[in-house]
């Protein structure tokens, strides 16, 4: 198990433990402290305080190279003038492993990622993916007991990464490692997570299984992370009202719901969702509806949340 005791990422220090053998999903915005926490857990940056444990050992002022952790950045970096197989194998040289371990190990982990027909190839005659597959192999190869990937598929077009995320998450729980993989995109935490942590601002605001953590956030933050578009807010009474895009919807549900009248400023569409852009008690909301809605620019709509889909936090709207 990786523990963290009382690290400082910013002003005040964080704690987590993190299981092994599940894929932990640090989810936060850019500049929250995600490279961060992994460079520390890497050994790349030692905390001025605090204790970093590995299956019991204290690792906090290792060497990158003495930890069992392997790092895999967004911009994954490939050795230019090695092949397929001279990169994932680069690591179990390094450890002198003998020659018929290392064809075999190779042959196993680029079956394992579906590169094995690529391994004479060099990076620059490879995809965007593959060369992310590269990597990932590289560091399974490793054989270390935590896996830190920072954002790995951000560089990747969208129908690219929807599809390695279904294959990552079956080949993370394969290896058997402690996993953690930083995003800021929510759509991660649920196609990948066991568990999610929230960073905000150098804090970790809240943990728990993604549907937990989607379904009772702790505030109008944690509830903002885990929706792609963010949350609507509007004060009220001295409280900040939240309600999800995707909550809302232009007929009333056979369910206590609430009504807000917005007045629409834009419209997107793309046959199978429509987005509404309005105000909203003077705040400015999103409304994710399904299908194609003929609503134009200008007009007012009522709009509807079933009652427990609208949440309430006191605390102020500071951004």
């Amino acid at each position: 198990m990786l523990v963290l005791q009382d690290i400082p990422l910013g002003r005040s220090g964080v704690g987590h433990s993190f299981r092994p053998g599940a894929i932990t999903v640090v989810l936060g915005r850019n500049g929250s402290g995600k490279t961060r926490l992994c460079r520390l857990i890497a050994g790349l940056e030692i905390p001025a305080s605090g204790r970093i444990e590995l299956d019991g050992v204290d690792v906090t002022r290792l060497a990158p190279g003495k930890r069992s952790v392997a790092l895999v950045y967004q911009a994954f970096v490939n050795y230019p003038n090695l092949t397929v197989f001279e990169n994932i194998a680069s690591p179990l040289r390094a450890a002198r492993r003998p020659a018929a371990d290392i064809r075999a190990r190779v042959g196993e982990i680029a079956e394992r990622l579906r590169i094995g027909e690529l391994l004479d190839r060099f990076p620059a005659e490879l995809s965007g993916g593959q060369q992310q597959r590269v990597a990932m192999g590289r560091a399974f190869a490793k054989s270390a007991r935590v896996l830190l990937l920072d954002e790995p598929l951000v560089n990747l077009d969208y129908k690219l990464r929807e599809a390695l995320e279904f294959e990552l998450r079956e080949l993370l729980h394969a290896a058997d490692m402690t996993v953690i993989y930083t995003t800021s995109d929510p759509r991660d935490a649920f196609n990948l997570g066991d568990e999610v942590v929230l960073l905000e601002r150098h804090r970790i605001i809240q943990t728990g299984t993604p549907l937990e953590v989607y379904e009772r956030p702790v505030s109008a933050r944690a509830a903002g992370l885990m929706s792609d578009p963010g949350v609507n807010l509007l004060p009220e009474d001295g409280a900040l009202t939240v309600v999800r895009p995707e909550n809302l919807s232009l007929a009333a549900p056979d369910v206590p719901s609430r009504m807000f009248e917005m007045a629409v400023q834009g419209v997107e569409t793309n046959g199978s969702e429509t987005y509404l852009h309005g105000l909203v008690g003077g705040a400015h909301w999103v409304a994710r509806l399904d299908g194609l809605a003929r609503i134009a620019p200008g007009e007012r709509v009522r709009l509807h949340a079933p009652r427990d889909a609208v949440l309430a936090f006191a605390e102020p709207v500071d951004g």
